[in-house]
């Protein structure tokens, strides 16, 4: 598992980015209840995530409505597959809109560029 932690900040929201190797939903379970044994990450406002399985994509918002699939469409231009992607946000109190789709694409493109 590798891990980002605030690479984006903005309006008081933080985001991190976290992946690793990932084959099936119960892969991504175990994945994400290791990342949130970290007191930091259990107490996120959301852990939006999502992998490319040979049955297709697999995705999570986690609240952040329509976040998972951000992280879906990067990663099929990738071709990456079997690889777990979390964009982790915890909320500054102001609502940031449609900035939060590029937050999550920025914290993935940095993923993709510092940890593959």
């Amino acid at each position: 598992m590798q891990k980002f932690e605030s690479i984006i900040s903005d309006r008081g929201s933080k985001y991190a980015v976290s992946g690793g190797p990932c084959h099936s939903a119960d892969e991504a379970k175990v994945f994400i209840k290791t990342l949130c044994k970290s007191k930091k990450f259990a107490k996120a406002t959301h852990n939006t995530w999502a992998f490319l399985s040979e049955d297709g994509p697999v995705k999570n918002d986690d609240g952040e409505s329509g976040a998972g699939m951000v992280i879906v469409r990067m990663l099929e231009r990738e071709e990456l597959m079997g690889h777990i992607i979390v964009v982790t946000r915890w909320y500054g109190g102001k609502h940031l809109g449609g900035d939060r789709f590029r937050h999550v694409q920025d914290a993935v493109r940095y993923y993709l560029d510092n940890a593959l």
